[in-house]
């Protein structure tokens, strides 16, 4: 990396990092997820993910728990627990693990493998299932659009449903 900004190197470093490491970190950042887990699920790197409370694509969908670590921050803050944790995990484990992720990485592929992305969209991919997704969303949405119309003033009704 130079200035904030991945040159050629490094770019080619941290793809032949993520496919040679069994875990790779996944830390909470500042948007509901990054390339990083996209990445690490596209190199069979089990994604470590470091949240007490994340959204991640396409959950409902697909099962995280089968091939993510999942990690309190608060755990993940202590000295050398986290390294002691991921130890812990056996090698049967880890294949299980990495065996379930290549099962859903189509899901999480974005390029449809024509020239300019012209062409047909993969069924099971990433785009398809991100229009699954806001097609669920949808009624949550506009129901409460419509409640939040009809309030009373002064009145504040609680949200029911997480529509991020």
């Amino acid at each position: 990396m130079e200035e904030g900004f991945p040159n050629a190197n490094g770019v080619e470093q941290s793809i032949r990092g993520m496919r040679t490491s069994e875990f790779c970190l996944h830390p909470a950042g500042d948007t509901p997820t990054s390339c990083r887990l996209f990445d690490a699920i596209q190199s069979l790197c089990i994604p470590v993910i470091v949240s007490d409370n994340i959204e991640l694509p396409f959950e409902g969908m697909v099962d995280y728990s089968e091939f993510s670590v999942f990690v309190a921050v608060n755990d993940a803050l202590r000295p050398n627990w986290l390294v002691g944790y991921l130890k812990s995990f056996s090698e049967e484990q880890k294949n299980k693990f990495q065996q379930n992720m290549a099962h859903v990485q189509s899901i999480f592929e974005y390029d449809n493998g024509h020239p300019g992305g012209i062409g047909p969209i993969n069924p099971d991919g990433a785009l398809n299932h991100i229009w699954k997704k806001a097609h669920q969303k949808l009624p949550m949405i506009k129901e409460a659009i419509v409640r939040e119309k009809r309030k009373p003033p002064g009145v504040s009704i609680p949200l029911r449903c997480h529509c991020t």
